[in-house]
C-alpha cells in the first residue's frame, strides 16, 4: 500500500530521537510573512492533530506567529491591516497618534502573552500624568480595541485591558448660548462672508465638516431641503472630502431662516467667479456651496477662527462653533421637537447621546413647572 503524502506545505510528523514527535508547517505572521512553526506531541496522533490544526489556520490565513509577538510588531500590523481598510481616516490618524506616542514608549517591548494587567494600568497612570484623563482614556481605548482584534485572530486568549476598568474624566459641562446671545451672534456676522454658514451651524446644529462638504446639487432652496452627504476634513495636510461621521446620508427640512442666507451665498459666489474670469484669473470650478475668493474649498480651521474672532467682538461667552450643535439641539427639544426627529436632524449615531440633551432640557421644564408648587402649597401665617 502506497503511503499518502501530506500536500507541499501542509508538514510531517516524524519522530524525534527522544522518542517524542514533532511537526512543521509554514504559516502566515501577523506582519505578513511566512515562517516554518513547530509543534510537538507524545503520540504520533496528538502531533499530528497540532499540525492540522496550524494547517486550517494557514488556509483561513490566521498569522500564528513562530514566537510572541511583541506590541511594537503587532499594534502597527493591526492599525495597516484592520483600521485603515475599515475605519475613517480621521480615526485612523488619533489610533496612530497614540500608538505612536503613548503605547509603544510604554509597552512597545511586551509580548502580546507577556502584557498584564498591571502594564495596562501603568499606561494609564503615565499617560494621565504626561497629557491628561482624557488622553490615558483614549489610548486605553486603542490598546483594548487592538488586543480584542489578537483575541480574535487566536494569537492570545484573553484581553487584559478589559480586565482594567478605564480612567473617568470629567467632561466640562457645554453651557450653550442663550436665544438673546444666539441672535446677537448672528447679528454681529450679518456682514461676514461666512454668515450663511454661521446661520447653518446654528439653525440645523451642522458640524464644521458638514457645513463646508455641503455641493449645491445638496441643496433644494424651492422644496427647503438639505441633505448632508459628505464632510470635508483634513488630515495629514490634505483636504479631503469624506462621508458624514454617522456614514449615513440625511435630509434636513430647511428653516425659512436658512433660505435667504443660501440666496445670498449662491449670489456672491457668481460675482466671484465672473469679476475673477473677466480679469483674466483662474477660478476653482467646484459645487461647494462655500469657497474662498478662488473658488477653492474653505479651510475648517478659518471657519472656526471667523467664529471665534466674531464672539469676541460681541462679547459672547466663548463657546466652540462645534458646541451651536448643543445650542441647536437645546432649541429643538425646548421647542417640543421628539427625540427620535432630534437625533435624525442632528446626525446623531446613538440616540443616548440625544436623550443626554433632551433630558436636560426637560429637567429645566420640569424644574420651572414644579416651582409653581410653592406658590399653590404655601403655608399661609398670620400677619403673612
Amino acid at each position: 500500500m502506497v503511503k499518502k503524502r501530506n500536500p507541499n506545505g501542509s508538514g510531517t510528523v516524524t519522530k524525534r530521537k527522544d522518542g517524542r514527535y514533532q511537526a512543521a508547517v509554514y504559516v502566515p505572521q501577523p506582519d505578513g510573512t511566512r515562517a516554518r512553526k513547530y509543534v510537538y506531541g507524545s503520540t504520533w496522533l496528538e502531533c499530528d492533530e497540532k499540525r492540522q490544526e496550524l494547517v486550517r489556520r494557514d488556509r483561513q490565513n490566521i498569522p500564528t506567529p513562530t514566537r510572541s509577538a511583541k506590541l511594537s510588531e503587532w499594534l502597527p500590523y493591526w492599525l495597516e491591516h484592520f483600521i485603515k481598510p475599515n475605519r475613517k481616516r480621521t480615526t485612523f490618524d488619533k489610533y496612530e497618534m497614540h500608538i505612536r506616542l503613548h503605547l509603544l514608549p510604554v509597552l512597545g517591548s511586551k509580548t502580546l502573552e507577556g502584557v498584564g494587567t498591571a502594564d495596562v494600568r501603568r499606561l494609564i497612570a503615565t499617560v494621565t500624568k504626561k497629557v491628561s484623563v482624557a488622553s490615558a482614556k483614549e489610548s486605553h481605548l486603542v490598546l483594548r480595541t487592538a488586543l480584542s482584534a489578537a483575541v480574535r485572530d487566536e494569537l492570545i486568549t484573553r484581553n487584559v485591558a478589559k480586565l482594567v476598568q478605564a480612567p473617568r474624566v470629567q467632561y466640562r459641562e457645554t453651557r450653550p448660548w442663550s436665544l438673546d446671545d444666539t441672535l446677537l451672534f448672528l447679528e454681529g456676522a450679518r456682514s461676514d462672508a461666512l454668515y450663511s454658514a454661521f446661520v447653518l451651524a446654528v439653525a440645523l446644529g451642522l458640524r464644521r465638516g458638514e457645513i463646508l462638504g455641503l455641493r449645491w446639487q445638496d441643496v433644494d432652496l424651492e422644496g427647503r431641503t438639505l441633505m448632508v452627504r459628505q464632510q470635508l476634513q483634513r488630515v495629514d495636510g490634505e483636504l479631503y472630502a469624506d462621508t458624514p461621521k454617522s456614514r449615513r446620508t440625511r435630509v434636513i427640512p430647511l428653516p425659512l431662516m436658512c433660505v435667504a442666507p443660501l440666496r445670498w451665498q449662491r449670489l456672491r459666489q457668481a460675482e466671484q467667479r465672473r469679476q475673477r474670469l473677466a480679469a483674466g484669473r483662474d477660478w476653482l470650478a467646484s459645487d461647494f456651496v462655500f469657497t474662498t475668493s478662488t473658488g477653492r474649498p474653505v479651510e475648517p480651521r478659518n471657519l472656526s477662527r471667523s467664529f471665534t474672532r466674531i464672539s469676541a467682538a460681541e462679547a459672547l461667552p466663548p463657546v466652540r462653533l462645534h458646541d451651536t450643535r448643543h445650542g441647536c439641539a437645546t432649541l429643538l427639544a425646548a421647542a417640543g421637537v421628539q427625540p427620535r426627529d432630534l437625533m435624525a436632524i442632528l446626525g446623531h449615531s446613538q440616540i443616548a447621546v440625544t436623550m443626554e440633551i433632551y433630558a436636560h432640557v426637560v429637567q429645566d421644564n420640569q424644574r420651572e413647572a414644579m416651582s409653581h408648587m410653592d406658590r399653590l402649597l404655601k403655608r399661609r401665617h398670620p400677619g403673612r
